[in-house]
């Protein structure tokens, strides 16, 4: 992997990603914890919610717009009140929800399916005004293998599940460090 995130770093991204959907939910201003320097840097994140070990939002942004803690701030609160697929999060809910945050590192043009390492790499697929992303945990978590992988991230684009074999199709893919609530990470 071509970065790391410390244990102290994970629990302020994951400290801001709950307060950034709790102050919303409790209308207040945000009470953000210090934020180290490294997390000023600017890197692409996702944030995905789950409630009873179901998903219940996950957004985020492949490549980077500015520093991380505010990418995962905008994140938490997409997932939690945007992500189309689920309505958004109520107070009453909200205690019962997991936070897991995938920092992503640098987007890589795939040569050769046989590049793809599953559970290393998350993908990416463009084709024509199509595009659609899955990370690395994702396969794993399914027990895909690389053909069913490819087959999936086609699908989350609205693709024919082969559209990876065409030529128009641009496939990436990336490494990412993938950490939630729960987790052994020092408290400040």
């Amino acid at each position: 992997m071509n970065f790391a995130v410390t244990p102290e770093e994970r629990r302020v991204l994951l400290e801001t990603a709950r307060e950034s959907v709790e102050s919303y939910l409790e209308r207040r201003e945000p009470r953000w914890p210090e934020v180290p320097v490294p997390l000023t840097v600017p890197r692409g994140a996702f944030v995905t919610l789950t409630a009873g070990g179901h998903l219940r939002g996950c957004i985020g942004r492949l490549t980077p717009s500015g520093p991380l803690i505010d990418t995962v701030r905008a994140m938490a609160r997409a997932a939690a009140f945007e992500d189309p697929r689920f309505p958004g999060i109520r107070p009453e809910d909200w205690p019962g929800v997991s936070i897991e945050i995938s920092v992503l590192g640098p987007m890589e043009r795939l040569a050769s399916p046989e590049d793809l390492r599953i559970g290393a790499h998350g993908l990416y697929i463009v084709q024509g005004f199509r595009a659609g992303v899955l990370l690395p945990q994702v396969a794993t978590e399914w027990g895909w293998g690389r053909e069913e992988f490819l087959a999936q991230v086609c699908r989350k684009a609205g693709l024919p599940p082969s559209a990876w074999k065409e030529p128009t199709a641009e496939l990436y893919r990336f490494e990412a460090a993938v950490f939630g609530e729960g987790e052994e990470t020092p408290s400040g």
